[in-house]
């Protein structure tokens, strides 16, 4: 059985994921047209509109089971002006860079308003930081076809030919990591020390 969040706290993570995934995807399609791919911008994707970003079932499934998706932005490598592959490390990397970013400055804005006592700003702020950070984190992970495998492709030498063998069996990785609990291994040695110093500078408690 799987523990289905309250409607109070639905509300109080929606702002975060919506928010997240889009500005994630928005990141990557930006990225990608500064290099020279406008791709994103006209295919509608350059926006941070989330109807265009927000996939339903990847959303569901982020409050129900802890995963889920984002549509994602198409890109071209081969219309980067950099090399493709040191071209695709860059726009990858845009999506986490950025949940990170969103995680420090709601930290931030956590602390210095936290005077005012605004109803449910603290609880939102806690999501805010958490799902960015567990974002940035899972993106990371170098399997694909999430960013961390065109991270890893970008930084090691050679065409790397393997990863894209391993693309096609990349999503049956993830889905075994999830349902094992193995991921959750990951997240405990990376994101709550994330999360603490964050929580500590937003001086918010998780108790």
């Amino acid at each position: 059985m799987f523990n289905l969040p309250s409607l109070h706290t639905v509300a109080l993570m929606l702002p975060a994921i919506v928010l997240g995934l889009t500005l994630h995807e928005f990141a990557h399609g930006w990225m990608a047209d500064r290099l020279g791919d406008r791709t994103a911008r006209h295919m509608g994707r350059l926006t941070v509109n989330p109807a265009a970003h927000i996939d339903p079932i990847g959303l569901l499934l982020l409050f129900f089971m802890g995963f889920g998706w984002a549509k994602p932005v198409p890109v071209n490598p081969y219309n980067l002006k950099l090399d493709p592959r040191q071209g695709m490390l860059l726009v990858a990397l845009a999506g986490p860079a950025t949940n990170m970013l969103l995680a420090v400055i709601s930290a931030i804005a956590s602390g210095a308003l936290a005077g005012l006592n605004l109803p449910y700003f603290g609880g939102i702020m806690l999501y805010m930081i958490h799902i960015n950070v567990v974002l940035a984190v899972f993106n990371l992970i170098p399997i694909p076809p999430l960013d961390g495998s065109k991270i890893l492709a970008g930084i090691l030498p050679g065409r790397q030919g393997w990863l894209d063998q391993f693309e096609q069996y990349g999503t049956i990785i993830l889905i075994v990591l999830v349902f094992t609990g193995l991921i959750g291994v990951v997240f405990n040695v990376v994101i709550e020390p994330i999360d603490r110093v964050l929580f500590a500078l937003g001086g918010l408690s998780t108790r």
